[in-house]
């Protein structure tokens, strides 16, 4: 069953709605002066939800170490006229991370949040882009001195699913 969008709810997120495959690119060591990346794929499948208010996401990670979950859940505040998108990890199912919040500036969505690293306050920068009809981009940075200076860290480059070939899941 799928629930009808509302007539003023915002398209910003539609782009990432379906199912993909992910082709992601992580740091081995974030804010260490790491250069060592590893790359694996995975699945993601987005379905919005209050009626176009919202969207989640749900996530199949194959870590070189073995496959895992998350969800992501975005909510738009009108009144604000911002996101906010929250990370759930399967490893540590009690725990959600805390916010980004941001929005979409021609037709790119930068997201922001204050967090820790290692006991260490840092700033998170999410972005997320359209790359094409069928692939998009998502980025993660870390910075530690406020936004001054950004570590590229995570990279994901998605690509439609093909209805004719399914990803094995």
């Amino acid at each position: 069953m799928s629930l009808q969008r509302l007539p003023d709810a915002p398209r910003d997120f539609d782009f990432v709605l379906g199912d993909w495959n992910v082709r992601h690119r992580r740091l081995k060591e974030r804010l260490a002066g790491c250069d060592e990346w590893v790359e694996f794929d995975g699945q993601m499948s987005t379905r919005q939800v209050l009626g176009g208010y919202g969207s989640i996401e749900d996530n199949l990670l194959r870590f070189p170490d073995g496959d895992f979950r998350a969800v992501a859940l975005r909510s738009y505040d009108p009144a604000q006229d911002t996101w906010s998108i929250w990370w759930l990890d399967g490893r540590f199912p009690g725990r959600i991370d805390v916010p980004v919040v941001g929005r979409f500036e021609n037709a790119v969505g930068t997201f922001f949040a204050s967090d820790h690293l290692n006991g260490v306050p840092i700033t998170i920068r999410f972005v997320w882009s359209q790359v094409g009809v069928d692939e998009l981009r998502w980025e993660q940075a870390f910075s530690p001195d406020g936004g001054a200076t950004w570590e590229v860290n995570w990279t994901m480059d998605f690509r439609r699913n093909d209805p004719a070939n399914p990803p094995r899941v």
